[in-house]
């Protein structure tokens, strides 16, 4: 088939067409540029900035499918889905974000999504990012309608991640010693591994699957304790796990989700972490094992240089970790 990816350079872009390309498909990216412009030199580029409405290079063109990992904005997205109306689907990647926060656990692909107060903004922010997605996915419906595919994934991980939302745990457990866990071994926490999810969206195109799918895994549900505990059996890490709760944790200013990846605790954004794949499994979307994806993220974070490796996003650093730690435990050396 003739596929066209708008974005396709950073991440799951490439995941897809390297997925898409062993199974024979034929290959277009439609980008700026400027991301890994030499990625894949046997692959056409084609040009232009949807933000400013160049989209000159597609007109003209069909294609099969359309894969659109970059859409922000509605009217980008209106824009680039009508050019390219003659595909036969048009596969929007989403986002679980889009659910009217807080979310409750186990919702659906028919839970509630947010809404723009003002629909005419194109500002990314956590007040904006999930509304203006649900926007997109109501943009591309309406130019293309019963050709769209909805992919709601939620936190990606694995090897080639930008973010290190996740990689921080293969890193932090591979270095040993005392690490600190935070919360309670039975929060709940949900990935998935960019390489399933790139092969389940090769999958659904050439099966031919429209509608709103939810992408999170592993397929049942799983707490924190068990990604840790997979993470350290996979890497053979001598690390011990200390449990911090999530009240000190919060005392001490530690957040989840950016200080302690993948964690989002057990209050209200725990439904978050609970998100139903249920609809996208009946449609192939499978899970490798989270060792191998643990193993294989650190692998690739090894490979990385030194200027890389010094500025990881955001994770809480070793000095702040052992204070934090010292703190904690520092009660119950005076009892």
């Amino acid at each position: 088939m003739k596929v066209l990816i708008l974005g396709g350079t950073s991440f799951l872009g490439p995941a897809i067409v390297e997925v898409a390309q062993a199974r024979g498909h034929m290959l277009a990216l439609f980008n700026r540029g400027q991301t890994n412009p030499q990625r894949f030199p046997n692959v056409e580029t084609l040009h232009g900035d949807r933000t400013k409405s160049e989209l000159d290079a597609l007109r003209g063109r069909t294609w099969d499918v359309v894969i659109d990992t970059s859409g922000y904005f509605p009217r980008a997205v209106t824009e680039s889905a009508t050019l390219v109306r003659d595909a036969k689907q048009y596969i929007f990647i989403s986002s679980i974000s889009v659910y009217a926060a807080p979310p409750q656990g186990g919702v659906d692909e028919n839970g509630a999504v947010g809404e723009l107060e003002d629909p005419s903004v194109e500002t990314i922010g956590g007040e904006t990012y999930g509304p203006l997605k649900a926007a997109c996915e109501r943009a591309a419906e309406a130019a293309m309608p019963g050709k769209v595919t909805v992919i709601r994934p939620g936190l990606i991980v694995g090897p080639g991640d930008p973010t290190d939302r996740f990689t921080y745990w293969p890193v932090r457990l591979d270095a040993g010693g005392e690490v600190m866990a935070p919360g309670s071994p039975s929060d709940p926490v949900q990935i998935i591994d960019v390489r399933d999810l790139a092969a389940w969206i090769v999958t659904v195109f050439e099966d031919g699957h429209t509608g709103v799918y939810n992408a999170v895994g592993p397929a049942k549900p799983i707490g924190i304790r068990e990604l840790l505990d997979a993470t350290k059996s996979a890497l053979g890490s001598p690390a011990t796990l200390t449990w911090v709760d999530e009240d000190f944790l919060a005392s001490q200013k530690v957040s989840p989700w950016s200080d302690m990846p993948v964690w989002v605790g057990a209050g209200e954004d725990a439904g978050m972490a609970r998100v139903s794949s249920a609809r996208a499994i009946d449609k192939g979307l499978t899970f490798r094992p989270i060792g191998d994806t643990a193993r294989d993220t650190l692998e690739w974070w090894k490979r990385q240089s030194d200027e890389r490796r010094a500025k990881p996003g955001g994770w809480i650093s070793r000095d702040r970790e052992r204070e934090v730690l010292t703190a904690f435990k520092a009660p119950r050396r005076a009892g």
